[in-house]
């Protein structure tokens, strides 16, 4: 007897170029066999909304402006407090499994990430065994599964959050083993939960993808500008280490299923890190439409001064010397940025828009609009269409002073794209960044690439230096395949739209969506009904 009727097993933001090169090349042979008598094809985002937002968005099947989600700090209605909306439910939509559940199937949902524990569930869930967003912890229902796991199993090997570790060769070999050893581990209770058998849905996500691309990208990548060859040929490329455990633990699990119907996907991408999110603040201020906070009186010159001669100084030290008094400068970034700010820190009596979180890649612009916001300054759809059309020209104006590329890619007007009851909870303005060139980071190596010096007629100049420690940045794109009957070995020309699986499993299962901004995928309902 099959354990499971549907089996999908995520990979967590990994590169889809490089998912099908290494399954070509035979590097990933699970993935290869897998995509030769499968049906294969590429995923696209919810466009603008790539990062915070793309678990939520596959599993409820709406775009954000249905489920209310676009970042894991978002603004909270009718003030200029952020808060975080896993302290108040996380999403305003039901996931699909939940409507599976209550059509009487019998599901198991494992670390999906940024999902929240629902306790009718008829079946088994997981969160954050093993998760890169670290949102709720490790939970499960039944409540006492997740002890199970980890006295049966043990914790995942890497316990801390990934943004925190160090930086020598000695620290990423380490990091590389933890995510590799998680991947085995993670295998092995799927595994042990699968041969429990009757499964309408099974589900897990390997995160450990997820991890290794934002701290390693420089390492497997040479063209990057953070790039240590030094480092990189004593560690190997731990993108490939990690992809190789994943495709190994597929290969056990789509064994073990047996003649289940098997997806595999990365739901959105990762190359290298880019953008000018540490910008937007000043540029908005220097055009004249924010206004900065009155500064407290400090003495910041001896420090900034420091900081600049400790730079100069360890662009000097040689690479042992780095080694050794790397670990202290790590905990002191860490400390300082082992995430973007998140404070409004701007006069929102004084501006017309301010910054919104909505992740690095693709940042937002939110309007101070009268009548919405407690101290709003554009009264009226005219002005505030009039003020986001000149903002757009003055954004896409701006170059990157070095590459002479423009800084900007495109910007688009939220309400344009999408429409729902949250629709006021996103940001007005999505600014994309233009992703040709890579930027460095001064928490990495030397700090080369990680100044920006944005330039327009109207801004002038406007500089800002990146210390966020992550090499890679996600990309919109993804993949996806399915074995089974009907799917030999053929590829779709078309993308499909993540919102479309939510309502395909539903279909697929006997199970109804109340609202969906998908469809069900045709190529799919045919080959596997």
């Amino acid at each position: 007897m099959t354990p499971a009727n549907v089996l999908v097993l995520a990979i967590d933001a990994a590169s889809p170029a490089l998912l099908e090169e290494w399954a070509a090349d035979g590097t990933l042979p699970n993935l290869r066999g897998l995509m030769a008598r499968g049906l294969v094809g590429r995923t696209r985002n919810v466009d603008g909304f790539c990062i915070g937002s793309t678990w939520p968005s596959w599993y409820t099947g709406v775009t954000p402006a249905r489920h209310g989600l676009h970042y894991l700090v978002q603004l909270r209605p009718g003030t200029y407090e952020l808060y975080r909306p896993a302290t108040e439910g996380l999403v305003k939509r039901d996931a699909f499994w939940s409507h599976l559940s209550r059509a009487g199937r019998r599901v198991a949902v494992l670390d999906v990430p940024v999902s929240a524990i629902d306790r009718s569930l008829n079946g088994v869930q997981t969160v954050e065994w093993g998760g890169h967003d670290a949102v709720f912890g490790t939970q499960s229902h039944p409540a006492n599964l997740a002890g199970r796991i980890v006295s049966t199993f043990g914790a995942h090997p890497l316990n801390t959050p990934c943004d925190e570790i160090g930086r020598t060769a000695k620290d990423y070999r380490s990091f590389v083993a933890n995510l590799v050893a998680g991947v085995r581990s993670k295998t092995d209770w799927t595994l042990d939960l699968l041969g429990q058998g009757g499964w309408d849905f099974f589900a897990q996500v390997f995160t450990e993808a997820h991890c290794a691309g934002h701290q390693c990208w420089h390492l497997h990548d040479r063209t990057h500008p953070a790039h240590d060859s030094l480092v990189a040929k004593e560690v190997g490329d731990p993108l490939r280490s990690v992809l190789q455990a994943i495709d190994a633990g597929i290969g056990r699990i789509v064994e073990k299923a047996g003649g289940a119907r098997v997806m595999v996907l990365s739901l959105h991408g990762m190359s290298h890190a880019f953008g000018a999110h540490f910008l937007l603040r000043d540029v908005l201020i220097q055009l004249g439409v924010t206004r900065p906070l009155p500064k407290a009186p400090q003495a910041t010159g001896f420090a900034s001064a420091a900081t600049d001669g400790l730079r100069a100084v360890w662009r000097q030290l040689p690479h042992a010397v780095r080694d050794r008094v790397a670990p202290i400068r790590d905990r002191f970034h860490a400390r300082r940025a082992s995430s973007p700010a998140i404070r409004l820190d701007v006069d929102t009596t004084q501006s017309q828009c301010f910054p919104h979180n909505n992740g690095l890649a693709v940042a937002g612009v939110r309007l101070n609009l009268a009548g919405r916001e407690p101290q709003g300054m554009l009264d009226g759809e005219l002005a505030a269409q009039a003020f986001e059309d000149q903002l757009s020209r003055d954004l896409l104006d701006i170059i990157d002073e070095h590459s002479r590329r423009p800084l900007v890619k495109r910007v688009l007007r939220t309400r344009d794209h999408y429409s729902g009851e949250h629709l006021n909870l996103l940001p007005d303005l999505l600014i994309e960044w233009n992703d040709a060139v890579a930027i460095g980071s001064t928490s990495i190596g030397d700090g080369k690439a990680a100044t920006v010096r944005a330039v327009s007629p109207k801004i002038g100049v406007v500089t800002g230096t990146n210390s966020y420690g992550r090499t890679g940045e996600h990309r919109p794109d993804g993949l996806f395949l399915a074995t089974g009957p009907g799917t030999s070995g053929r590829s779709l020309s078309d993308s499909v739209s993540i919102l479309d699986f939510a309502p395909t499993f539903a279909t697929l299962l006997g199970a109804t969506l109340p609202e969906s901004d998908g469809a069900p995928i045709p190529a799919l309902i045919d080959a596997w009904r």
